[in-house]
């Protein structure tokens, strides 16, 4: 018993160093880009935008006003967008669909910057997002019943009278999620280090085969893709990082699952924050798994296709 609790104490420690290496890589990303968002949103930048995206909107069902809740979910988490949907007079067929659509692109400046750092290409993963949210709510504004509920009560949106009072309060906020981050972090990396000297990653990988199988990504990255569904795309690609310059994972494999979690990441957290303003699970649940599946396939049959022409 000692022994092992020895072994595991070491894992946990040598994991540390790359914790904070990846913890402070992640937050030069993360903090900048908040702080850009909301002094874009103070000086009306934002609300600017969503007036020339209503056009769009109106063709998946949506009223212009929604337009600025998805501009704010691709550069912030989904705590934002959220916030500004409890402001909007909304039905509930409505928000279901925004909420589809801010679940694909939530935060997506920062976690695509993540992404390239793993070997995949910035552009096209942005473009994916972007484009399977569109593509996601316009299948879900065809199928989804016309009459889903009624309206959100209404709450207003706190509004910051100066430019101090904002800056206050980003401040404060950043505090809080750059402790989230180095906390998670950490413990992901030690409990990477500790199941992979225990030599349970293997055990691990043989247990999602199957699923891993079913959406046609490899065994060896059942781990990474656990940590994305339950901790969300950037803590697991943050992990993946790590996995890649180890060279535990190739460059390739990586890119396969980057496609599937930059659509299907997060299932449990984030599906749950919209779950509880009364958002039916199950129709932001299925699409999302349905487009990782056609994305990855696809992407294999491509890769396919060409090396046999090759």
């Amino acid at each position: 018993m000692k022994r092992i609790i020895s072994l595991a104490t070491k894992s946990a420690v040598n994991a540390l160093p790359k914790a904070a290496r990846t913890s402070w890589w992640l937050l030069k990303i993360i903090l900048p880009v908040s702080l850009a968002v909301s002094i874009l949103q103070h000086i009306g930048l934002i609300d600017l935008a969503a007036i020339y995206l209503t056009p769009l909107f109106s063709l998946i069902g949506l009223p212009g006003e929604s337009a600025i809740v998805f501009i704010t979910s691709i550069f912030l988490s989904l705590y934002a967008p959220i916030a500004i949907i409890a402001t909007l007079s909304l039905e509930m067929r409505e928000i279901t669909i925004l909420a589809l659509m801010c679940l694909i692109t939530h935060n997506m400046i920062v976690e695509t910057a993540i992404q390239k750092k793993t070997g995949s290409s910035y552009l096209r993963m942005f473009l994916l997002r972007l484009t399977s949210s569109f593509v996601a709510a316009a299948v879900l504004n065809w199928l989804l019943p016309a009459d889903l509920g009624g309206s959100l009560v209404k709450e207003s949106l706190i509004q910051h009278s100066t430019f101090a009072d904002m800056l206050i309060h980003w401040f404060r906020g950043a505090i809080e999620l750059s402790l989230k981050i180095v906390l998670i972090i950490t413990g992901l990396m030690m409990l990477q280090n500790i199941l992979r000297d225990f030599r349970l990653l293997h055990y691990l990988s043989r247990t999602f085969a199957p699923l891993m199988r079913f959406f046609g990504l490899p065994e060896q990255i059942a781990f990474l893709w656990l940590v994305a569904q339950t901790l969300g795309l950037a803590y697991g690609a943050a992990v993946l990082i790590e996995e890649v310059d180890n060279k535990e994972v190739s460059r390739e494999d990586a890119n396969l699952l980057n496609h599937h979690i930059a659509v299907n990441h997060s299932m449990l957290e984030d599906t749950l924050l919209f779950a509880a303003i009364g958002v039916p699970v199950l129709w932001i649940m299925v699409p999302r798994i349905v487009l990782a599946f056609i994305i990855v396939w696809t992407l294999r049959l491509i890769q396919h296709t060409t090396t046999k022409n090759g």
